[in-house]
């Protein structure tokens, strides 16, 4: 795992001990990035399912201003945090310790609102659909913003979640990603 392009191209990640998280791949990754960038000038990113931070860095590297990432799983948590020290970004970066839902309510409250969202839960507990309602009712995701669902491949989400339209689906494998657009 590696971050693909931008300021950090080459710079190697480090992925969560054990089997608790699955990393997105670089061919998905790079194929994200494609999509809806594959640039940036600035931005706010929030990875809400952090993981590794592997999506956010990239979206660092490539130009976004600031990222917040979250997680529940304090291994992950750790190596967010070391990552980021790789790449020279802690001081672009939060992270958090927390579950979805919680750091939701907590970012509603800090009236933040998002450029681009990454939401890559276990594929065990996925509750995406309930998530991106939230995000829609408090405003979590900016006019022209974008979110970005990685999901197994078998699970087809709605085409439209309150103003938010999946303008695009992709399938690697077993995994799917869905890109809902703010219009």
């Amino acid at each position: 795992m590696r971050v693909i392009s931008g300021e950090k191209k080459g710079q190697p990640l480090k992925a969560v001990p054990g089997t608790t998280t699955r990393p997105t791949t670089d061919k998905v990754k790079e194929s994200i990035f494609n999509i809806i960038g594959p640039y940036f000038n600035g931005g706010l990113v929030l990875d809400l399912y952090g993981g590794s931070g592997n999506l956010g860095i990239e979206a660092l590297s490539r130009g976004v201003e600031k990222a917040i990432f979250v997680d529940q799983n304090r291994k992950a948590v750790d190596v967010i945090k070391e990552n980021l020290n790789l790449c020279s970004f802690l001081d672009r970066a939060e992270v958090y310790r927390n579950d979805a839902k919680r750091a939701l309510k907590a970012l509603i409250k800090r009236e933040l609102s998002f450029t681009y969202i990454f939401l890559d839960p276990p594929y065990a507990e996925q509750k995406i659909e309930s998530e991106i309602s939230i995000i829609h009712d408090f405003y979590l995701l900016e006019k022209g913003g974008t979110i970005i669902a990685e999901h197994d491949a078998s699970i087809q989400l709605a085409e439209t979640i309150g103003a938010f339209s999946c303008k695009r689906r992709e399938v690697y494998g077993d995994t799917a990603i869905s890109f809902y657009l703010y219009e």
